[in-house]
């Protein structure tokens, strides 16, 4: 039997989720922008539809620039700090929106096959053979995760 939905949120709980099941997508991003928000080597991110995303809390934003010098919106909990959803101009054209996957309450399943910006991950980062590896990002959302 398959989950219809996966539930996440913040460290202090102040910013809760629900997100349809199974993902669009899980992949983790090795840009150096989302090492330095995760605080370490890369970030778990979700893909799913926009309508599939739901919220309550409040977030505060900031906006990062990608590589192409587009807008990445960071959306973070005001209060504890954790990242939770990450935003592009171009994502929000194709109707999807990315969150922190390692926000989820549940985690202990997760296999992210594809790996964005292995061009800049660190050293001892060992990706599995049999995964995708992109040395940046090749697709339409523009941006990093």
């Amino acid at each position: 039997m398959s989950e219809a939905t996966r539930s996440g949120g913040c460290l202090c709980g102040g910013v809760r989720y629900t997100v349809a099941w199974p993902l669009q997508m899980l992949v983790t991003c090795s840009c150096t922008n989302c090492q330095k928000q995760s605080g370490s080597a890369l970030s778990v991110v979700g893909v799913v539809a926009r309508d599939d995303l739901a919220l309550s809390g409040t977030l505060a934003t900031f906006t990062d620039r990608a590589d192409s010098g587009n807008a990445v919106y960071r959306q973070f909990c005001n209060r504890c700090g954790s990242p939770v959803l990450t935003d592009t101009d171009a994502a929000r054209a194709q109707g999807i929106i990315f969150f922190k996957a390692g926000t989820l309450d549940r985690t202990d399943d997760l296999d992210p096959a594809t790996h964005m910006w292995t061009r800049s991950a660190q050293g001892w980062m060992v990706f599995p053979d049999h995964h995708a590896k992109l040395p940046e990002q090749q697709d339409e959302t523009d941006g990093k995760a």
